[in-house]
């Protein structure tokens, strides 16, 4: 008997060459079980809304000194993203959507990608894609209207006067799977390839 956990020999490789039915047969197997899965249990539903955030750096920092506009924009993206997750934001979201609270929302349904000078998106989950549109769109525009007021009353706002978020994408936005069906397909098929492989394999150098 050859040693079952040796490296694979010539020979080995030509009978699982030879063994194509068999893994190719895993393979689809293993394609119509991700197929199932996600029938069964599919990914949730993603909507992205989008906010232009523009620092104005050419009017907070005429003299251009690289050091002071990169502290100026870490320093004003953080005060922005505890906005974008403040009390006065969320509550807005939490009265417009129904069924959404503030623990629902801090838990995962909302994320804030690239935040910085330009487009901001503002993602919400769900398993139902007209509440994550919803909730994605009301989100943003919520933050928006905050950062208008906090600027307009700057100092006291705490927002520097140069900042400007104008809301770009937030009307007739449209949810999509976070993961879709051909993932599935994809991930299923390779699993499966990859087991019937081993199979054929151990099953030859155990003979």
């Amino acid at each position: 008997m050859k040693l079952i956990f040796a490296s694979p020999s010539l020979d080995d490789l030509i009978h699982l060459l030879r063994a194509w039915r068999f893994w190719l047969l895993g393979a689809i197997v293993g394609a119509l079980v991700g197929a199932a899965i996600y029938y069964v249990e599919p990914p949730p539903y993603r909507a992205r809304a989008t906010v232009n955030v523009d620092f104005h750096l050419e009017q907070a920092w005429p003299q251009n000194s690289d050091r002071e506009q990169f502290y100026y924009l870490e320093r004003e993206t953080r005060k922005l993203e505890e906005v974008a997750m403040s009390d006065a934001v969320l509550g807005v979201v939490v009265t417009q959507v129904p069924g959404a609270s503030l623990d629902q929302l801090r838990g995962g349904a909302l994320v804030l990608s690239q935040p910085g000078n330009g487009g901001w998106h503002f993602f919400a989950d769900g398993r139902d894609p007209k509440r994550a549109a919803a909730l994605a769109s009301a989100w943003a525009e919520a933050f928006a209207n905050q950062v208008q007021k906090q600027v307009a009353a700057a100092p006291a706002g705490g927002l520097e006067p140069f900042i400007t978020a104008d809301p770009v994408q937030v009307d007739g936005i449209t949810a999509q799977r976070t993961l879709s069906l051909s993932l599935y397909l994809l991930a299923g098929a390779i699993v499966f390839l990859a087991l019937a492989i081993l199979v054929v394999l151990f099953l030859h150098t155990a003979a």
